[in-house]
This record gives structure tokens, sequence and C-alpha cells, in this order.
């Protein structure tokens, strides 16, 4: 919204620019293969975080209409690499320390992150009502930054020979198409149940406050509930997929999904909504834990690829929801564009469960 509150933007213009995420994806393959023929994962990560602070920052001070679009698309999409190369460090530390507790670590950095979402739009919103929006997208970039301060100079963890300037370091060819289809596969059913959080977010404050008439407080507790339940059940995530196996939690994980969104449809209530979110925290407790494990461990020669194919696909998703959010309102309006995402989370669990038939055992 910064488009449209400060450059003077029209409300669809600015809704074009969530459209720049789509550079995400190439950007965050371009990194990740980069940093599977180098094995250098933090330092990319540093240099991922400070395009994320030029780009905020290049933000902040535009004055044209273009400029922060452009930014948007050619910068901060390498910016959002930096996530994917943590987790392929993280990758890397646990390959030289096996131990059971590994899964564990991944799931306190996803509650971490999740902490972030929860903290950071508040703070956003407090400096951009209390100074203005572009002190706000400053703070955002020296946030962005400050990622590189708790690694200190700490290096990568040498999982294989440094590699050379004739000899690239081993096992770090890019892989072939045929090696990256169950990846591809993974994500493309992560795709489909994350279509509808941008449904959700777009049009669930808009059904509480236009048609349920609910009290802004009560509206902003069903809307926050949600990553409180993901905090809570993110250890468990990990947990229970020892005991009963990651990609069939999963898939019950997708269903949980399918039920929030006909909580959503259906019940017509405050109690109806507050029980759809925290289905939806389960969703997202389980997916964002066990997500990116699972993508490393479908391509296990380039982990750093992988992760950056599995966390930069969210970008499709919200393309995906939005366009079937926006088509699907319009034609059947509200609440019923809430079936929409209980179909996509349908297929998905579904999809989940010809996966676990064929490769489930060999996670």
């Amino acid at each position: 919204m910064f488009v449209a509150c400060v450059l003077e933007s029209s409300l669809s213009t600015a809704g074009l620019f969530y459209l720049t995420n789509l550079t995400a994806p190439v950007a965050g393959y371009l990194v990740g293969a980069r940093s599977d023929r180098t094995g250098r994962r933090l330092g990319l990560f540093r240099l991922c975080a400070v395009a994320g602070f030029l780009g905020w920052v290049g933000i902040a001070l535009s004055t044209q209409l273009w400029i922060p679009f452009a930014i948007s698309a050619l910068v901060l999409g390498f910016a959002g690499a930096a996530t994917s190369q943590l987790f392929a460090a993280i990758h890397d530390e646990a390959t030289l320390r096996p131990n059971r507790g590994n899964d564990g670590v991944v799931a306190i950095v996803r509650m971490a992150l999740t902490a972030g979402w929860v903290v950071g739009p508040v703070a956003g919103s407090f400096l951009a009502a209390e100074v203005n929006l572009r002190t706000m997208l400053v703070v955002t970039g020296l946030c962005t930054l400050a990622q590189v301060v708790p690694l200190g100079a700490l290096r990568t963890p040498a999982t294989h020979p440094a590699p050379s300037a004739d000899k690239p370091a081993s096992g770090h060819r890019r892989p072939p198409v045929r090696a990256m289809l169950p990846l591809l596969t993974f994500t493309g059913l992560y795709v489909l149940v994350y279509a509808g959080e941008p449904i959700k977010y777009a049009y669930l404050p808009i059904y509480m406050n236009d048609q349920l008439r609910l009290d802004p407080a009560l509206s902003g507790a069903i809307i926050g509930v949600q990553p409180l339940v993901e905090l809570v059940l993110m250890p468990v995530a990990v947990i229970a997929a020892r005991r009963i196996g990651t990609i069939r939690l999963m898939t019950a994980a997708a269903g949980l999904g399918v039920a929030a969104n006909i909580c959503f449809t259906t019940t017509g209530d405050a109690a109806g909504l507050l029980l759809g979110q925290a289905l939806m925290g389960g969703v997202w407790a389980t997916f964002m834990t066990l997500g990116i494990i699972v993508a490393q461990r479908l391509l296990p020669t380039a982990v750093a690829s992988a992760s950056a194919i599995f966390l930069s696909s969210s970008a499709l998703s919200s393309a995906l929801g939005g366009l079937a959010g926006g088509l699907g309102v319009a034609a059947a309006g509200l609440p019923l564009v809430f079936l929409i995402p209980a179909t996509l989370a349908l297929a998905a669990a579904v999809g989940l469960v010809v996966m676990d038939r064929a490769i489930g055992s060999k996670l």
C-alpha cells in the first residue's frame, strides 16, 4: 500500500505491486544454483541481506511510481533468497553432525520467522502511524540487514572440499530435471495449500467487518490466533512427524485446511471463524516446519536449490490465490469464495496421499 499512500497511485495499481514477487522464484533458483556450485551459503546469505537493505531503502526514497516496481522485481527477489541460504547452511551443519534433534533446530528457526510475522506488522503499523511510511520502510531495510549480525564471522561448514578455479565443488553439478520432479511435484502441492492464504487475508476481514459486523477488536483477535497456534504447534509437528511419517502428517494438515475453509464458509459467527483460524494454525505449523525439510530430502544433491525453489514458491501461490479469489468473489461472493481454498487444499491432500504411497518411506 506504500505505492498508493505515498506515491498517490490508485489502489488497483498498488495491487499490481504484488506481481513483482513473481521474479522471486527465478532469483531464488539462481542464488540456490550458485550456492550449490560453490558451497558458500553464508556468504550468499549476507549478500542477499545487503540487497534487501538497499532495496527497502531505495523504495523508501523513491519519488517515481516505476521505481518501487523495478526495485521489488529486480532487487528484493534476490533478497528473499536469504532464507533459503540460511536453511541450506543449517542442512550442511546437520550433515556434519547427524543428530535426532536436527529437525528441531529447523523448527526453532521457523518459529523465529513466524514470530517475526507477528511482531513485524505491529511494529510497522506503529511506525507508520507515529512517524511516516518512509521511515517504516527504512527500518524494514535495517532489520533486513541486521540478519547478518548474529552470524558474526561464522563461515559455511565445510561439507565438501573447497572449490578451485578449474574444479567446482564435488557433488554440486546442476541436477537434471528428472531428478527434480519429486521436488517440483511437492512444491506444486504446497502452492495449492498456500494459495488459500491470500484469499483468506483479502476477504476474511471484509467478511467480518461488512457482513458479520464484528467488533474490530474481535476481528483482530480472530486474525491473530493463527500465528499463536502455529508457534505452539511447531515443535509438536516435528515430534508427530517422527511417529506417523512426514508426508502423512502433511496430508492431515492439508485436511485441516479443508475443514478451516469450510468453517469460514458455513458457520457465519465468531466462534466458527475462530475455530477455522485455529485449524489454519495447525496447517501452517506443519507445512512451515516440515516443508523445507522434505524439500531438501527430495533433492539432497542440491539443497540450496531445493530450499530456494520451495521457499520462493509462495510468490506463485500469492499470484494464484489473488487471481482465484478475485474471480471467485466476483462470481460467488462472500463467504462462498472460501470454497476455492477448500477445494485447492483437498486437491493437495489427494496429491500428498499419492506421493506418500510412491516415495513416503524415503522421507
